[in-house]
């Protein structure tokens, strides 16, 4: 079996995130694009958390990744994904635990991710890992102009 590694990412990740994404994330968002992601690297860049395989031919490739959000306050998690062809090789728990490191070493208290509803196999990776739905929270988004 593969070993993977973690990394955080880089600007000069910005493309490679966005093809993984449309292959191995479900649905999109409005910040999808490569200035979203410099952004966000720029911003934080511990933020956007990487898995690859540590060895190998293959070892440049995005195995998974984790958006792992700290705004001094709350910890946020998005993005978690893993390639399809790599799937129940324990990438997922690697992330979210490197992602929970993360906002342990800041001071976090609590991790939230945001599920999409009819995303029947991240919910079940969600509670996998011991996170649950607050079904006394929705959430309520507005997009802002540029």
């Amino acid at each position: 079996m593969t070993s993977y590694a973690v990394r955080t990412a880089t600007p000069a990740d910005a493309d490679a995130l966005l093809a993984f994404w449309a292959h191995a994330a479900e649905g999109t968002s409005i910040t999808d694009d490569r200035d979203g992601v410099a952004r966000l690297v720029a911003w934080d860049p511990e933020a956007v958390l990487i898995a690859y395989p540590a060895s190998g031919p293959d070892a440049a490739a995005i195995a998974g990744t984790v958006i792992a959000g700290f705004d001094g306050w709350r910890c946020h998690l998005y993005r978690l994904a893993v390639d399809p062809a790599r799937r129940r090789q324990g990438i997922g728990r690697l992330l979210l635990d490197a992602a929970e490191e993360r906002f342990t070493r800041l001071g976090g208290r609590r991790g939230d991710a945001m599920v999409l509803d009819h995303n029947e196999l991240g919910r079940s990776a969600w509670a996998a890992q011991g996170y649950a739905p607050e079904p006394q929270w929705t959430r309520w988004t507005k997009p802002l102009k540029a």
